[in-house]
């Protein structure tokens, strides 16, 4: 299942949780402008190694109707506190082995400062409110990340 959110306040219309593998060109397109001349990416990928253990695969879930809310909403305020910056946002779920990707973001912006600034603060945004939770599966057992105080 996917959605498209139209776009807001300069937000790229681009967020979206997804059962797929993800493609950095298709978020990239989502943000590029004629206008922009910078344009930033962060891509979070599954790995071998986490918090001193050997990690096997990594299962996500979200809740989908209100991730997908937060994650636009994310791209609305960025673009509301640097007018001109673009934003898209598509977050995996399912069960995902080490090397596959999770996340992709992009961020542009007219100058490469407010594309950087943007993008690091998509992640930032998406690990402090958005619904997605994210179970380990460690050689030695599992664990959900994140999860309380």
């Amino acid at each position: 299942m996917i959605a498209l959110i139209p776009p807001v306040a300069g937000g790229a219309g681009l967020f979206r949780v997804s059962d797929e593998p993800l493609s950095l060109d298709e978020v990239v397109r989502a943000v590029t402008s004629d206008e922009h001349g910078g344009v930033v990416t962060f891509t979070g990928v599954v790995r071998r190694r986490s918090r001193g253990k050997t990690i096997v695969r990594l299962e996500y879930e979200a809740y989908r109707p209100m991730a997908e809310r937060k994650l636009a909403e994310i791209g609305a305020q960025l673009a509301a506190e640097q007018p001109g910056v673009r934003v898209a946002i598509v977050h995996r779920v399912g069960a995902l082995a080490v090397g596959d990707v999770a996340v992709v973001i992009a961020a542009s912006a007219p100058h490469r400062a407010a594309a950087f600034d943007a993008c690091r603060a998509a992640i930032d945004r998406l690990k402090e409110s958005v619904p997605i939770w994210k179970k380990e599966i460690a050689e030695d057992g599992e664990e959900w990340i994140g999860l309380g105080p």
